[in-house]
C-alpha cells in the first residue's frame, strides 16, 4: 500500500497518494472527517474522530473468541478458526480490530494477539483496540475506572495480547463511583507513557462525554477520540443528543451490534423463530414490531440488489455521516465476507428515503421543540451552492 499524505477540512491531501472516492449517496461527505481509498485497497478509510488515525469502515470485534464462561452464549471460537478469520479481514482490507479484558475471561485478547502474529502482519499495520472496565478478578478494585484498575488492566491486556502497545484504549462503560477527572487523568499518563496511543470510551450518555472532553480541554490532556456504542436501523436512539455530539466534537463512532445481536440478518421471523445467537441471548433490547416493519423493507431493497438482508442493515449504518467503523463478529470466514461485503454496498437517496421512515424514532421532548422553535431560524439561512 502506498505511504499517503492525508489531511483534513480545507486543506488538500496528496492527489499522488490518495483518491477521494464518491461519496455514498445521501451521506454528506463534508460531516464525515475523512473518507480515503489509499492505492491498491478497495475498503475504505475514515480517521479516527478528529485524529489522524485511519481505520478501516469494518472493524472486526472478536467477542465470538474463546468462549469461557458467559461468553459460551455468544462465541468459542478456537485459535484455529480465529486465525482464519483474522487473516481473512486483512485479506479484505480490514485494518482495524477490537477486542476487550472480560470477553472469554481473558482469553479472546489471548487469542487475537496470537492471531495477529500469526497473520504474518507488522504489527503497525494492524490498529488494535482493546477496553477495561468489568469485572476480572474478585477482588473490588478488580473492576471499574479508577486510576488503579486502568493502570493494572492496560497491563495485563499488553501481556496477554503479546504487543508493547495498544492503538486504542476504551473504557468499557460508566463507573458512576469514580471521578471522571482520575479517569481522564489516567489515561493520559497512558498515552505519555507509550502504553496507549489514543483515548475511547464505550457506552457513555452525552454529557459525560462532553464533561470528560471538558476535562481534557481545560487541562491540557488527551481528548477522548472515540465512542463506541449500540445502533443499528432498529435503533436509532444515539440520534436524539449524542450523535450531534460526536459530530460538533469530532468523537469518532465505533458501532457495536449493527445487526442487533442477529436480528436483522434476515435469519428470524416475526414469530419468534429462527437460529442464531438470540436464540440464546436475547440482546441488544429492540421494538421487535418496529424491526420487523424495518426488516420488511430491507428485504425488498436486497432482492433488487442481489444482496442478503445483513449487508442492506449494514450499509444503512455505513451511510451515516457520524459512523467512523462498524464492528462486526463472525463465526466463519463466509460471514466474514459477506458482512465485509456490504461496505461496497450503495444506497440510493429513495432507498436511504424508505429506510429513514420505517426505522424513524418517536418525537421526544426536547426534540420536538427544538425542531419546532428553530425551523423558522433555519429557513432564513442560504442553501449551499
Amino acid at each position: 500500500m502506498a505511504a499517503a499524505y492525508v489531511s483534513c477540512g480545507h486543506q488538500e491531501a496528496s492527489s499522488a497518494s490518495v483518491a477521494l472516492p464518491e461519496p455514498r449517496a445521501a451521506a454528506p461527505v463534508v460531516f464525515k472527517f475523512l473518507n480515503a481509498i489509499l492505492e491498491g485497497d478497495d475498503m475504505r478509510y475514515n480517521t479516527l474522530g478528529g485524529t489522524g488515525l485511519l481505520v478501516s469502515e469494518i472493524c472486526l470485534g472478536t467477542m465470538t473468541f474463546g468462549g469461557q464462561g458467559f461468553w459460551t452464549n455468544i462465541g468459542s471460537l478456537d485459535q484455529s478458526v480465529a486465525d482464519r478469520i483474522v487473516a481473512g479481514a486483512l485479506d479484505k482490507g480490514v485494518n482495524f480490530i477490537d477486542t476487550a479484558d472480560v470477553y472469554s475471561e481473558g482469553l479472546s485478547e489471548q487469542i487475537t494477539g496470537a492471531a495477529m502474529r500469526n497473520s504474518g502482519r507488522a504489527r503497525s499495520d494492524i490498529v488494535l483496540a482493546t477496553k477495561v472496565l468489568g469485572t476480572v478478578g474478585k477482588g473490588v478494585n478488580d473492576r471499574g475506572a479508577s486510576r488503579g484498575h486502568i493502570m493494572d488492566g492496560v497491563k495485563a491486556s499488553l501481556k496477554r495480547l503479546g504487543t508493547d502497545y495498544i492503538d486504542l484504549y476504551q473504557i468499557h462503560g460508566t463507573d458512576p463511583v469514580t471521578p471522571i477527572e482520575e479517569t481522564v487523568r489516567a489515561l493520559d499518563d497512558l498515552v505519555r507513557d507509550g502504553l496507549i496511543r489514543y483515548v475511547g470510551v464505550s457506552n457513555w450518555s452525552a454529557w459525560r462525554i462532553m464533561k470528560a472532553l471538558g476535562i481534557a480541554d481545560r487541562l491540557g490532556l488527551d481528548r477522548i477520540a472515540s465512542l463506541q456504542a449500540y445502533y443499528t436501523i432498529a435503533g436509532r436512539d444515539l440520534e436524539r443528543e449524542i450523535a450531534p455530539l460526536l459530530l460538533s466534537e469530532k468523537v469518532g463512532l465505533m458501532v457495536w451490534s449493527p445487526l442487533a445481536g442477529g436480528l436483522l440478518s434476515g435469519k428470524y421471523n416475526r414469530d419468534g423463530s429462527g437460529e442464531g445467537r438470540r436464540a440464546n441471548f436475547d440482546f441488544p433490547p429492540v421494538n421487535k414490531d418496529r424491526a420487523f416493519d424495518v426488516i420488511d423493507v430491507m428485504a425488498e431493497i436486497a432482492k433488487d440488489k442481489g444482496v442478503s438482508v445483513a449487508r442492506i442493515a449494514l450499509a444503512y449504518v455505513l451511510h451515516k455521516p457520524f459512523v467512523s467503523s462498524v464492528i462486526i463478529g463472525a463465526k466463519s470466514v463466509e460471514q466474514l465476507d459477506d458482512n465485509i461485503a456490504a461496505s461496497e454496498v450503495v444506497l440510493s437517496t429513495d432507498e436511504l428515503s424508505r429506510l429513514d421512515a420505517v426505522s424513524a424514532l418517536p418525537a421526544e421532548y426536547p426534540g420536538w421543540m427544538l425542531e419546532r422553535q428553530g425551523a423558522e431560524r433555519a429557513a432564513s439561512v442560504a442553501a449551499p451552492r
